[in-house]
């Protein structure tokens, strides 16, 4: 069993993005049949008790298009009802976060 365990989740490609208080994980992994398939995980640490706290969506290649689809018109309609403010994060020396604020609703592409 331990085999199959390790062949399921055999990772291909792995893309980490920090942004302020979570962290993105877009993992391109592989089944025992070679198929690939995308997780997508959030990782935030809690406050009260410094554990982080992550949810993981699996998404399989024969629903990327309409996933795709829906957050794209998702998006769209947030860009177009309300301004989109990005911030750029900065870790200091103390190991705290700062950030700024760039509003610049082009600057987004999916």
């Amino acid at each position: 069993m331990g085999d199959f365990e390790n062949k399921e989740r055999e990772e291909v490609f792995s893309k980490k993005v920090r942004a302020g208080k979570r962290t993105y994980f877009f993992d391109v992994k592989a089944t025992r049949s070679g198929d690939y398939y995308l997780t997508l995980t959030e990782s935030k640490k809690r406050l009260e008790d410094g554990v982080f706290v992550k949810h993981k969506i699996f998404l399989y290649k024969e629903d990327f298009e309409k996933f795709a689809e829906g957050l794209n018109e998702t998006v769209e309609y947030i860009k177009s009802h309300q301004e989109v403010i990005e911030k750029r994060y900065e870790y200091s020396e103390n190991g705290e976060f700062s950030h700024s604020s760039k509003s610049d609703s082009d600057s987004y592409s999916y």
